[in-house]
């Protein structure tokens, strides 16, 4: 029921961005275009949202014959949660990166790169594999697939903004309209809103896919080391048809940048998402001066495991 509640929201503040830079492009006229057009994709979105991202990334399916160690992975982990055998992608890329996709566990998809298959050991593999599935479980791929489609209409209709107001546009005593000036505040400020709503989304769906992904694979130290590993390589290996509509999928952004993007990363720090597996984390000071004390030495598994599981 959460998460029904949660994608309804997300389709109604999707709609109603796309309905207002219609308003705002083509006034009542271009309000009611963007309506159904925000109908149509919304439709869209709920059945082929996966394929559109597969497509996108060039993903291909994966069989057993082809790869039994990847599919024999996936069956594992799929087995341990109790769901259904999701299907297996491959993506052509160097960079290691993973994620899931589909409407429902009955459609799901699990897609990895190929970079990932060939810098990852099995454990590592392993906790991959099981925070995509954790993702599933948690019924979050839906909510994210969705996201990314409509996000990507906002951003081609804040473009369609950005134009209008360069050439021309709606002038500010058209009714209804904002004028030039607003069409090109709208084009700045419709994708930052879009992005917002996919960190609202994403970021706190990201712990708890560590938690019940670590419980998948039977322990937190693949997962962690897997993160570790992730977050080296994105930086020196970014992965060159990442998109900003589809970064919160991923389960580490697969976008490389400066402070900005760190700013309005899809993803919570990698350092706090390992901290949280291995149960060494930063503490503050209560003396008043709230300089930052680290605890330091590894705790015992079954420590780690504990605080992983509150």
């Amino acid at each position: 029921m959460g998460n029904w509640f949660k994608t309804t929201l997300l389709l109604g503040v999707m709609t109603a961005l796309i309905v207002l830079i219609g308003r705002l492009i083509g006034g009542q006229q271009g309000m009611a275009f963007a309506f159904i057009l925000a109908i149509g994709m919304n439709f869209f979105s709920y059945w082929f949202s996966d394929k559109i991202v597969l497509r996108m990334y060039r993903a291909k399916e994966i069989t057993p014959q082809e790869n039994p160690r990847i599919y024999g992975i996936v069956n594992q982990i799929a087995r341990s949660a109790n769901l259904p055998m999701p299907k297996v992608y491959a993506i052509p890329e160097e960079s290691p990166n993973a994620f899931a996709t589909g409407r429902n566990p009955e459609h799901a998809v699990v897609a990895v790169t190929e970079g990932l298959l060939r810098l990852m050991d099995t454990d590592e593999i392993t906790g991959v594999i099981s925070h995509e599935m954790a993702h599933i479980k948690n019924r979050d791929i839906l909510i994210g697939s969705i996201a990314a489609t409509m996000a990507g209409a906002i951003m081609i209709i804040a473009s369609m903004a950005r134009w209008s107001a360069i050439f021309g546009g709606r002038s500010d005593n058209d009714r209804g309209g904002l004028g030039g000036i607003g069409l090109i505040a709208m084009s700045i400020l419709a994708p930052i809103a879009a992005m917002l709503i996919q960190m609202a989304i994403s970021r706190s769906r990201e712990y708890l896919a560590d938690s019940t992904g670590a419980s998948f694979a039977g322990q937190p130290v693949g997962l962690a080391r897997a993160l570790e590993k992730l977050g080296a390589y994105s930086k020196r290996l970014p992965m060159p048809s990442a998109s900003p509509n589809t970064a919160h999928m991923f389960i580490v952004n697969p976008l490389s940048g400066g402070s900005i993007a760190s700013l309005f990363s899809t993803h919570p720090p990698l350092e706090e998402r390992i901290a949280r597996l291995t149960g060494k984390r930063f503490f503050t000071d209560n003396a008043g001066d709230n300089s930052p004390t680290e605890r330091t030495g590894r705790r015992s598994g079954e420590d780690s495991w504990k605080r992983l599981m509150k």
